[in-house]
């Protein structure tokens, strides 16, 4: 097998390229370079700007591929781009959509790839949608053969997956944890989510490279395992040996008072409940199972970040506006008991 991934050291592609590389396949990894050095040596660096595409194009003279995966489409003009780039080079084309896609409100909490696509509140998902309908076409209109993959909350051991984060990602709520001061959790915890470790991901991916029945399809690579985020925060508690002190504050409040993007992260996605029904993925990929349990893997994850510096970025403007979101519940409640 002959791949070439347009990125490929991100969260879900560093798993499918260790898992691809193990296998004795040839990789190709078109992006920067930033984080190459994960597999100098096993792969083939084509450094370049994909959005370059007359560079691109040059660089990629001459070669044709089983796969070409793109990990890093987030509208529909890089979808046409990739097209011209790479109509007549590979014989599968995987695109990385996602699950916030589909329907805001849920009609039901079981999720499969029948269920409607469209998200009032977040921008990213309804791109991805639109990224989504123009692979439809180009398979329709010209044979060009895609499959869509979309993934859900998935973390590997760089990412503590939370519900309410800042902008430079879980090591302040960590921190905070680790200092015994409260932490916000979106509702009342007890919505129901689906997390999925990278190593999980990169199996049921690996298994669709090169799957002709993969052909024209969206499939959704979860896990099966389904926790509430009070769950979720007590288990981080747990594996950083610290007890949990949790502030429920709703969703749409998160949403209205802060500088993120909580109407998009919460309401576009994280405040709803949802099962994923894997039916397909196993019809597709026999034998596909998720092995690492969550409070296997995040013991793993939080056990790396505390060992490395470069992942522990403080974030004082999030810490600081936790302090106040809490205090504001607070006086609000003190003032109705009155």
């Amino acid at each position: 097998m002959k791949a070439l991934f347009i990125g490929g050291t991100g969260t879900i592609s560093t798993a499918i390229s260790r898992n691809i590389l193990s296998r004795g396949w040839d990789l190709y990894l078109l992006n920067r370079g930033n984080r190459n050095h994960l597999f100098s040596g096993k792969c083939t660096e084509i450094l370049g700007d994909i959005n370059l595409e007359a560079a691109v194009a040059e660089k990629l003279r001459g070669l044709q591929f089983d796969v070409v995966a793109d990990f890093i489409t987030f509208g529909p003009a890089q979808i046409e781009r990739d097209f011209r780039l790479f109509r007549d080079k590979t014989n599968q084309y995987i695109a990385i959509s996602s699950a916030s896609a589909y329907q805001k409100p849920l009609s039901g909490y079981r999720i499969s790839e029948s269920t409607p696509l469209a998200n009032p509140f977040w921008e990213y998902s309804r791109n991805k949608i639109a990224c989504e309908q123009v692979l439809l076409n180009l398979y329709r209109d010209y044979g060009f053969p895609i499959t869509i993959v979309r993934p859900s909350h998935t973390y590997d051991e760089r990412s503590v997956p939370l519900g309410v984060h800042g902008k430079y990602g879980s090591w302040q709520v960590l921190k905070r944890l680790l200092e015994r001061k409260p932490v916000i959790i979106h509702g009342d915890g007890t919505s129901l989510w689906t997390l999925t470790h990278a190593s999980d991901f990169a199996q049921g991916f690996t298994g669709l490279m090169g799957n002709i029945h993969a052909i024209g399809e969206a499939v959704q690579i979860t896990s099966d395992e389904t926790l509430t985020w009070n769950q979720i925060y007590e288990t981080i508690a747990g594996a950083l040996g610290v007890p949990l002190k949790s502030v429920h504050i709703a969703s749409d409040f998160l949403a209205q008072s802060g500088p993120y993007n909580f109407r998009g992260g919460l309401l576009g996605d994280k405040a709803h409940s949802v099962v994923f029904d894997t039916t397909k993925l196993k019809r597709l990929v026999p034998g596909f199972t998720a092995k690492v349990r969550f409070d296997q893997g995040i013991r793993e994850t939080i056990a790396y970040i505390l060992a490395h510096k470069e992942q522990q970025k403080d974030d004082p403007e999030f810490d600081e506006w936790c302090d106040r979101v809490i205090a504001a519940q607070e006086k609000a409640l003190r003032e109705l008991a009155g």
